[in-house]
């Protein structure tokens, strides 16, 4: 009896289907299945259809994700693929991130047009990011220069930048490798000066917290460091907020089994911001998140946090 190909839900832009593509082709190698054993399912999203306003005015990061977990709890999907930057830390009942492959380079891509360096660009050239995170880390560093929301797919954000738009966006390395676009890039940013949004990087898998069998199937391509690190990570975004109102930074590694983080929040004109680190054994590495985002949060004070409503 023929079995019903396995449902895998995405977003449908180049960067979510390469994503989808390399969890089918990580699934089919792990298990010995042919590509017919799963059907990519490509639903359209709030975010993805509203492209003009910034995604703080109209709902944040779960504007990503509606559909298709609407469409996992229900049964339609079996799983679905994610950048785990997209995702909030309050997930629907029922639904869980099971799954996270291993994780490619974490650092932001800074793509120049009238120059090279972030640090290079003219006095008063206009950067454009949708991002609160990096438009924060921007005006830090360079308070001179006029950023602009600039949200799209990446290829539209490209083409942005060629029709002289703006002068320079940043986007994530990590997407461009798995779209085999690293070419545009003239500068890979530090992490210690520009630390990358928690998850960033990283491919999660959602599904329904009590379906065996698919917890079952998705378990051989789970890499154990990249999930100890995002579960810190994601730990101190939810102590935090953690939505895309907020400007937060936050990076999780691993070495020999022990866990280091670094994070950091800002106001999103980028003048005051508060960086902790802090370690701890990685079967911690909740724990760690979640203590980093309280101290820092209790440093900063009450105050700190209205700029961010």
């Amino acid at each position: 009896m023929q079995m019903k190909p396995y449902r895998i839900g995405t977003r449908g832009s180049p960067l979510a289907l390469a994503q989808a593509h390399e969890t089918r082709s990580r699934l089919m190698a792990a298990h010995a299945l042919a590509e017919d054993a799963f059907e990519i399912v490509v639903l359209s999203t709030k975010g993805d259809r509203i492209t003009d306003r910034p995604l703080a005015e109209i709902g944040g990061k779960g504007l990503f994700t509606e559909e298709l977990e609407e469409q996992l709890s229900d049964g339609r999907l079996d799983l679905a693929v994610h950048s785990s930057k997209d995702m909030p830390t309050a997930l629907p009942d029922g639904l869980g991130l099971v799954t996270f492959l291993e994780r490619e380079d974490v650092r932001d891509a800074f793509i120049g047009r009238a120059a090279p360096r972030l640090e290079t660009l003219p006095q008063n050239a206009v950067v454009g990011s949708s991002s609160l995170r990096r438009q924060a880390l921007i005006r830090r560093l360079r308070p001179d220069l006029k950023v602009i929301t600039f949200r799209g797919q990446v290829e539209t954000r490209l083409r942005k930048l060629e029709e002289g738009v703006a002068d320079a966006t940043l986007l994530a390395h990590a997407g461009l490798k798995r779209l085999g676009n690293t070419g545009v890039i003239t500068e890979l940013l530090d992490p210690d000066s520009f630390p990358p949004a928690p998850g960033q990087g990283a491919i999660c898998i959602e599904a329904r917290t009590n379906d065996e069998r698919i917890a079952e199937l998705l378990a051989p391509i789970n890499h154990a460091d990249t999930q100890a690190a995002l579960s810190c990570e994601r730990a101190f975004l939810g102590a935090l907020d953690g939505s895309c109102r907020t400007p937060i930074a936050g990076l999780a590694t691993i070495s020999e089994g022990q866990l280091s983080f670094f994070g950091m929040i800002l106001t999103p004109d980028g003048t005051v911001w508060h960086d902790i680190r802090a370690d701890g054994p990685v079967s911690d590495a909740a724990q760690v998140g979640a203590d980093a985002g309280a101290e820092v949060r209790g440093r900063a004070g009450s105050s700190f946090f209205d700029s961010w409503t």
